[in-house]
Parts: C-alpha cells; sequence; structure tokens
C-alpha cells in the first residue's frame, strides 16, 4: 500500500499541485497533548485535517475532532494558537494529490480525560507529555507546530 508522504523544509519533496487549507487542534488535558496515530503513513499527528468547501475554520476543526476522535466540541471551547504558512509543507497523498498545506492551529484544554473513538483513519489515539512528545515519530507537516508547542 502507497503511504501519505509528509514533508517539512525538504528539498526532495515534490512540487505541489495546488494549496491546501487546513485545521488542527492542540487538544490538552492534564498537561498532556492528545495525538493521533496515522494509518496512512504510520506518524503521529495532532487532530485535524483539511477544510471542505463552504465550511468554515471554526467548523473543519470542530468536524475533525469529532470524526477522528468522537470528541465533541463547541466554537467557544477554540482559541486560535497559531497559522502555519511556511510554503515547504507538503503533503502527498495515495490518491497521486499532492499539496502545499496551510493550517490554522486551535487550542483548547479539557477539564477530564474524555472517552474516545478512533477513526478509520487512526491506529491510535493517546495523550503525550511533552517528555513524550519528543520521542515519537511526528508527522513532518505537524513537527513546527509541536516544536512550537514544546517550547511554551
Amino acid at each position: 500500500m502507497v503511504q501519505a508522504q509528509f514533508y517539512y523544509r525538504d528539498k526532495n519533496a515534490p512540487k505541489p499541485d495546488g494549496n491546501r487549507i487546513g485545521t488542527c487542534i492542540l487538544i490538552e488535558c492534564d498537561g498532556k497533548l492528545l495525538l493521533e496515530h496515522r494509518r496512512d503513513s504510520d506518524t503521529w499527528a495532532i487532530i485535524g485535517g483539511g477544510l471542505k468547501i463552504g465550511e468554515r475554520l471554526a467548523e473543519g476543526v470542530i468536524r475533525e475532532a469529532y470524526e477522528e476522535t468522537g470528541i465533541e466540541l463547541e466554537e467557544e471551547q477554540l482559541e486560535v494558537y497559531r497559522i502555519y504558512d511556511d510554503p515547504s509543507r507538503i503533503a502527498s497523498y495515495p490518491d497521486g494529490n499532492i499539496w502545499r498545506i496551510l493550517t490554522v492551529v486551535y487550542r483548547m484544554e479539557l477539564p477530564e480525560l474524555p472517552e474516545m473513538v478512533c477513526s478509520k483513519e487512526s491506529r491510535k489515539l493517546q495523550f503525550f507529555t511533552k517528555a513524550e512528545l519528543r520521542e515519537v515519530k511526528i508527522a513532518a507537516t505537524h513537527i513546527p507546530i509541536v516544536k512550537d508547542y514544546l517550547r511554551e
């Protein structure tokens, strides 16, 4: 099976066919960050995905969080964290699409560990301490986000 490939500041990255706007969310609980272990690339990633046509950014991240984890979020819980627009953030998917990724990142804190449901896109959902985050293989397009998160 062909896997998704993610690139960040990689001179060997393929040339993108276009731009893709995405959203992701730093979901924290008890000082830990939630990640998904992706099936399509065998890497860990922040919860999120591509925006649908006609969808607002907050709607997209709420939808993605629910689809990937079963966690229901409200817009009032969301705080804009940062925008990542480095043109070297590129994703190549098994369907042949190659996108330059622009990501709006949100952040929110859960008061307690939620019940979660792993989607078909994920192998596992897990909360990580900052020390543990330094040891896992992060999808390349999420590396700058995780690095910023770790600097806090």
